[in-house]
C-alpha cells in the first residue's frame, strides 16, 4: 500500500509539472505573427478597390527622380490608393539608402558605385530624374522613408539589393516599429522561406508566375495570410487567380514593362480588363495612367 501511495505521489509530481509547463508556452497564433492591419488590406476580397503599386517609388516624372522622398510624397499626395515599391541599398558608412543601381551614374549628378561613398559623401550630389534632369533632391536614408511611411499609414514594398542583409533590413523597420507598413519582397522560394524565418512578424511579397511555384509556396509551411502573390510580368491563365484567390491572397501584375506600353498603345482601359480577370495590385510605371483609368 505504502508503494502505491508513493508512485501515486510521483505521478501527480509529474503531471502538475507538465501543465504547468504547458502554462508557461503560449503559441503564437498566425493572427499575432502577422500585422493586423496589413492581413485586414491584403486579404483577398473581390469586391476590394485594386491597389497601384508605384515602382521604383515613381519613374518617369518629369522633376521627380525614382527612390526619392519627395516623388513618394507627391504621388501619394494625388493617388488614394497607391503602395510604394523602393529599392535599398548600403552606403560604404553602412547607412541604408533607396537607390536601384549598383552606380549612381543613371540617378544622380555624380559618377561610382554607391558602395564607394559615404551617406555624407552622397549628399553632395543631387538626384536626377528619368529624362536627365538635374533637381534638389536628394539621396534619402531609407530609415527616413520608413518614418514617413509609419507616420501616414503608407504601405512600402522593399526590393532588397543584393549588397544588403535581410536582417539589417528587418532589425531596421522593427527599430523604427514601421511592421504595419512593410512588405519583402522575394523573388523565389528559397528567398520567400528565408525571409518568412528571419521576419515571420512580416508580410512577404512572393514569385507565384504559375501553377507550380505556388504548389511550391503552399507546401513551403509559410502562412499564406502572409503572402502576395506576384504574378510576374506576363499575363497567367484566369485559373491561377482563382486558385490563389481561393485561399485568401491578393494577386499582383507587373505591368511595368511590356504590359504597360501594350496600355499606352491600345488604350488605357486595359487595365481594368486585367482587373477583371483577377489582379488585385498592379505594379506600373504609369501610375496616374493607371489611377485615371480605374476611376474612370
Amino acid at each position: 500500500m505504502k508503494k502505491t501511495l508513493i508512485i501515486f505521489f510521483v505521478l501527480l509530481c509529474f503531471s502538475c509539472k507538465t501543465e504547468k509547463g504547458k502554462k508557461n508556452v503560449e503559441p503564437v497564433s498566425e493572427e499575432q505573427a502577422t500585422s493586423s492591419i496589413l492581413l485586414e488590406k491584403f486579404k483577398y476580397s473581390p469586391n476590394a478597390k485594386p491597389l497601384i503599386s508605384v515602382h521604383r517609388g515613381g519613374k518617369g516624372i518629369k522633376n521627380y527622380p525614382e527612390n526619392c522622398l519627395e516623388t513618394l510624397k507627391y504621388i501619394n499626395d494625388s493617388i488614394d490608393n497607391a503602395i510604394f515599391e523602393i529599392d535599398v541599398a548600403k552606403t560604404k558608412d553602412d547607412v541604408l539608402v533607396l537607390m536601384h543601381d549598383n552606380t549612381i551614374d543613371r540617378t544622380a549628378t555624380g559618377n561610382g558605385n554607391i558602395a564607394s561613398f559615404t551617406f555624407k559623401e552622397l549628399q553632395a550630389f543631387n538626384l536626377e530624374d528619368d529624362f536627365g534632369n538635374e533637381t534638389k533632391f536628394k539621396t534619402p536614408k531609407f530609415r527616413e522613408v520608413l518614418q514617413w511611411a509609419k507616420n501616414n499609414g503608407v504601405i512600402l514594398t522593399i526590393d532588397i539589393k543584393r549588397s544588403v542583409a535581410l536582417e539589417n533590413v528587418v532589425d531596421l523597420i522593427r527599430e523604427v516599429k514601421a511592421e504595419d507598413v512593410s512588405i519583402i519582397i522575394t523573388y523565389d522560394l528559397r528567398q520567400a522561406e528565408l525571409a518568412n524565418a528571419v521576419a515571420p512578424d512580416l508580410m512577404l511579397s512572393v514569385s507565384a508566375r504559375n501553377h507550380q511555384e505556388f504548389e511550391w509556396l503552399l507546401r513551403s509551411g509559410i502562412p499564406t495570410q502572409n503572402m502576395i502573390a506576384f504574378t510576374g510580368t506576363r499575363l497567367s491563365p484566369d485559373s491561377l487567380y482563382a486558385k490563389i484567390h481561393s485561399y485568401g491572397i491578393k494577386t499582383m501584375l507587373g505591368t511595368l514593362g511590356n504590359l504597360d506600353k501594350r496600355a499606352e498603345t491600345r488604350g488605357d482601359a486595359l487595365y481594368n480588363t486585367w482587373v477583371d480577370k483577377g489582379i488585385d495590385v498592379i505594379a506600373t510605371d504609369r501610375p496616374f495612367a493607371v489611377a485615371k483609368a480605374l476611376h474612370d
